[in-house]
C-alpha cells in the first residue's frame, strides 16, 4: 500500500486519472470542513525504522461513522478532549460532538466542531445529524446544526487533512498550528494531529499501512456499552445434509452459502460475528444514515430470498428433493461489545442475553422462516412497521390454520404439545416473538 500511494504521490492534486471513490474508500463520499481538506501523500522516507501506535506521542483518535469516541491515546484526551478522565461507558455518552462541547477552551473546540461537522456532512443525513446533537447545549446545538448546513461536500479522499488551532501539548495554555489527517476505514475514522513543523513523513507511512494500522487500533478498542440487533442464521437438518453429500460437495454448498450472503450482510452493515456450526451470527450497530433495526429485517429477507434460489440450484443438479433452509433469528438489546485477541487476529465479541436469545429463535424456526422479537418490532419507527408484514399463525377450533396479522405470541404458546422442543427452548419460553413474512423494499 505504502508504494502505491508513493506512485500515485507523483500525479498532481484533481488528476483526472485519479482512483474512484469506490476504490479509494468503499464508503459514501466525505465531507471536508473549512479550508477545504485536500489528499496529502507526502513522499514516504527511505529505509530506517517505522512508526508504531506505541510510539506515536501526539493526539490521536478514532471514532465509529456514528460519531462516538471508540479510543484515544493521552495527548487526544489531554489536547483535543479537554483532559477527560476516562471514556464513558455508554455510546451515547461517546458522541463527539458532546464531548468537544465540554471543552474549556471555545476556540479550539470551535475549531474542532467545524472539522468533525464536516466530516459528518455527506456520511449523515441531516435529520440523522440533529439526533448527534441531542444532549448538547442548546446554543451549541444551534451552532452545529448552522456549520452542518455550510459545510460543502467534497469528493471522497482515502486520506483528509486540514490545519487546526489546538491547545499546546506542552500545557502552556497557548494554542499551536497542527495539521489534523484524517484516515478512512470501514470501521471508522482514525485522525491524527501534528504540530506544524514535525517531520510528517513517518507519520504517512504509518498511516499508509491501513491493515496493521486498524489491526493495532481494534486492539485497543475500549469496550462499550452500545444497542444493537443480532441475526442468528443455522441451516435446518444440516447433520442430514452433510450425511448425503460427500464431503466436498458439502464444502463446496457451505462456501457457496457463505460467499453468497456475505456482500449482503455488509449492504446493510452488518458485522461479522463468529459462530460454532453451519450458520452465522451478524451484529447490526446503530448507523448515521440508516435504522440498524431495520437493517438487519431487511438483511434476513435478502438472505431468505438468496437462499430460495440456491436450495432450486443444487436440486437440479443433484436431482433431489431436499429443500435447504435457512432458520433465522432476530432481536435486539444494550450489551457491552469489545475485542477477544489472539497473537494473529482480533475478533469482535458481544457480551450479554441478546445473543443467546437471537440463537435460540433461530433453533424455534422452521422451513427458512424469520422470526424477531415483540422489542425490535416495537422499537421500528411507525413508518417501518407500515413496511412490515408479520404476525403468528393460530389454529380455530375446527384445526384451520389462521394468520393473525400484526400479533405476538410467546415461544411456549408456540409449542404447546411438543415436549421436547418445549425443553430445548425453555430459555425462551416467556419471550413474545413473531414471524416477519415480508418487509417493502426501500426506494
Amino acid at each position: 500500500m505504502a508504494q502505491i500511494i508513493s506512485r500515485f504521490d507523483s500525479r498532481p492534486v484533481g488528476s483526472e486519472t485519479a482512483l474512484s471513490p469506490e476504490v479509494q474508500t468503499g464508503r459514501p463520499a466525505v465531507a471536508s470542513a473549512e479550508p477545504v481538506l485536500s489528499l496529502c501523500f507526502p513522499a514516504l522516507p527511505e529505509g530506517g525504522l517505522r512508526l508504531t501506535m506505541d510510539e506515536f506521542s501526539h493526539p490521536a483518535y478514532m471514532v465509529n461513522h456514528n460519531f462516538e469516541l471508540i479510543w484515544f491515546n493521552a495527548a487526544a484526551r489531554k489536547t483535543v478532549f479537554g483532559g477527560i478522565e476516562t471514556l464513558p461507558a455508554t455510546s451515547d455518552e461517546r458522541n463527539v460532538f458532546r464531548l468537544l462541547s465540554n471543552q474549556a477552551e471555545r476556540g479550539a473546540a470551535d475549531e474542532l466542531m467545524r472539522f468533525h461537522v464536516g466530516l459528518a456532512k455527506s456520511r449523515i443525513p441531516a435529520n440523522r445529524f440533529t439526533t448527534l446533537c441531542q444532549g448538547v447545549a442548546a446554543p451549541t446545538a444551534a451552532q452545529l446544526q448552522q456549520l452542518f448546513a455550510d459545510a460543502r461536500v467534497e469528493a471522497p479522499r482515502q486520506m483528509l487533512h486540514v490545519p487546526l488551532m489546538l491547545p499546546d501539548e506542552t500545557g502552556n495554555g497557548e494554542l499551536r498550528e497542527y495539521t489534523a489527517y484524517a484516515s478512512f476505514f470501514r470501521e471508522g475514522i482514525f485522525i491524527a494531529d501534528v504540530p506544524e513543523g514535525s517531520e510528517s513523513a513517518s507519520i504517512m507511512d504509518f498511516l499508509a499501512r491501513r491493515d496493521d494500522v486498524i489491526r493495532d487500533l481494534l486492539k485497543r478498542r475500549l469496550p462499550v456499552l452500545t444497542h444493537l440487533a443480532v441475526m442468528v442464521t443455522d441451516l435446518q437438518g444440516s447433520v442430514r445434509i452433510c450425511s448425503e453429500m460427500p464431503p466436498e460437495e458439502y464444502f463446496e454448498l457451505i462456501n457457496e452459502i457463505w460467499a453468497t450472503m456475505g456482500p449482503i450482510f455488509r449492504r446493510y452493515h452488518g458485522t461479522y460475528a463468529k459462530h460454532v456450526g453451519d450458520g452465522m451470527v451478524y451484529y447490526f450497530f446503530p448507523q448515521p444514515e440508516s435504522n440498524y433495526l431495520s437493517n438487519a429485517l431487511y438483511c434476513a429477507q435478502e438472505v431468505r430470498r438468496e437462499m430460495q434460489k440456491i436450495s432450486k440450484a443444487w436440486q437440479i443438479r443433484k436431482n433431489w428433493l431436499n429443500e435447504l433452509y435457512l432458520n433465522t433469528g432476530i432481536t435486539e438489546g444494550q450489551e457491552w461489545l469489545g475485542t477477544f485477541q489472539s497473537g494473529t487476529s482480533v475478533e469482535l465479541v458481544v457480551l450479554g442475553d441478546t445473543i443467546n436469545q437471537a440463537a435460540r429463535i433461530s433453533d424455534f424456526a422452521r422451513h427458512g422462516t424469520t422470526w424477531a422479537t415483540k422489542s425490535l418490532v416495537g422499537k421500528l419507527t411507525s413508518e417501518e412497521r407500515a413496511k412490515l408484514r408479520y404476525g403468528v399463525h393460530r389454529r380455530d377450533r375446527d384445526g384451520r390454520d389462521i394468520f393473525v396479522a400484526s400479533s405476538f405470541s410467546t415461544v411456549s404458546s408456540l409449542i404447546e404439545g411438543d415436549s421436547g422442543r418445549a425443553t430445548k427452548l425453555n430459555d425462551i419460553a416467556t419471550l413474545p416473538i413473531t414471524e416477519v413474512l415480508d418487509i417493502q423494499e426501500t426506494v
